[in-house]
C-alpha cells in the first residue's frame, strides 16, 4: 500500500467549556493537531468517536470546515466528551473532564488499516490509545508514530508507549528548565526515537541520545494558552515530514504555537 504524506490523528476529542463565560470550543489533542496541520497546508485525518448530541455535531462541523478527513469519526449513542476550563491571566487551567462515549471506544480493523495508509499517526495521553499504538507498530513498522504525554510524567502509559514511538513529546514547567536534560535522558532510555520537551516561555529542547537541541519561543501577545502545545507538535511534525532538521522543526513548532496563543480557544 502506497502511503500518503499526511497525518492521522487518533484518540480523544472534547468540547472545551470556559465555565466563567459559557463559551465553548472544539478541542482535544488529536483534533487540534489535525486542525493545525491543515492550517499549515498539510493533509490530515481525525480518527475517534463523538456522541450523537449537539456537541458531537459541532466536532464534525468544525473539522469539516478546516478540511480534516472525518471519514473515520465514529458517531456513537451518548454524550460527547467535555472539559471544563478556567482562564487565569491568559493561562488555561483544566477542571473536570467528562469522557462521554470515549470511555469505551477502541479502534476497529478498518480504522487501523486507514491509519496505516498515512505517513504518520499522532495521539496523546488522554485518548487511551496505548494498546492501539502497539497494534499500529506491530502492523506497520514503517508508520511514524508521535505521542504527546503532556505533563503526565508518572502515568503508566509512559512506559507502555515510549518503546513504540518515533517522537515523544512532554511538557515541563518553566521552573523545571534546569532539569530538562536529565528528564530527557531518562525518557530516552525507553525510546528509540526523538524525545522533546516544551517549557512554556523557556522554549523547547530535543534529545536524540547524543545531542541536545534548544529552541526559543516566538514572542507574541498571549490571549489564551489553550492549544499552544498541540500547535508546537503540529508545526514540528509537519516540518519533519518535509525533511526539515530537528532545529528547523522546533522553530516551526514555536512559530505555529505563537499563532494559537493570540486567540481564545484551541
Amino acid at each position: 500500500m502506497q502511503k500518503k504524506m499526511r497525518i492521522a490523528a487518533l484518540g480523544d476529542n472534547c468540547i472545551d467549556i470556559y465555565d466563567e463565560t459559557g463559551e465553548c470550543y472544539v478541542g482535544g489533542n488529536p483534533v487540534n493537531v489535525a486542525s493545525y496541520i491543515r492550517r499549515l497546508g498539510g493533509e490530515s485525518a481525525y480518527v475517534g468517536a463523538a456522541g450523537d448530541d449537539a456537541y458531537g455535531a459541532l466536532v464534525r462541523e468544525k473539522l469539516e470546515e478546516r478540511g480534516v478527513d472525518v471519514s473515520h469519526l465514529h458517531i456513537l449513542p451518548g454524550r460527547t466528551a467535555v472539559t471544563h476550563v478556567l482562564l487565569e491571566n491568559g493561562d488555561r487551567k483544566f477542571g473536570e473532564y467528562e469522557k462521554g462515549v470515549l470511555k469505551d471506544f477502541a479502534l476497529d480493523e478498518e480504522d487501523l488499516e486507514f491509519i496505516c495508509g498515512h505517513a504518520m499517526a499522532v495521539s496523546g495521553i488522554y485518548g487511551s490509545m496505548e494498546v492501539e499504538i502497539q497494534r499500529l507498530r506491530e502492523r506497520d513498522k514503517d508508520l511514524q508514530i508521535a505521542f504527546d504525554f503532556s505533563d503526565e510524567h508518572q502515568d503508566p502509559a509512559v512506559e507502555e508507549v515510549l518503546p513504540y514511538v518515533d517522537y515523544a513529546f512532554f511538557s515541563l514547567e518553566e521552573k523545571e528548565e534546569d532539569n530538562a536534560e536529565a528528564f530527557l535522558k531518562k525518557r530516552k532510555e525507553l525510546c528509540e526515537g526523538l524525545v522533546i520537551v516544551t517549557m512554556g516561555s523557556a522554549g523547547s529542547m530535543a534529545y536524540d541520545g547524543t545531542d541536545f537541541v534548544r529552541c526559543g519561543i516566538v514572542p507574541c501577545r498571549v490571549v489564551d494558552t489553550m492549544g499552544a502545545g498541540d500547535s508546537f507538535i503540529a508545526g514540528f511534525l509537519y516540518a519533519r515530514l518535509q525533511g526539515k532538521s530537528v532545529l528547523e522543526s522546533m522553530k516551526s513548532g514555536a512559530w505555529n504555537s505563537s499563532i494559537t496563543l493570540q486567540y481564545k480557544g484551541a
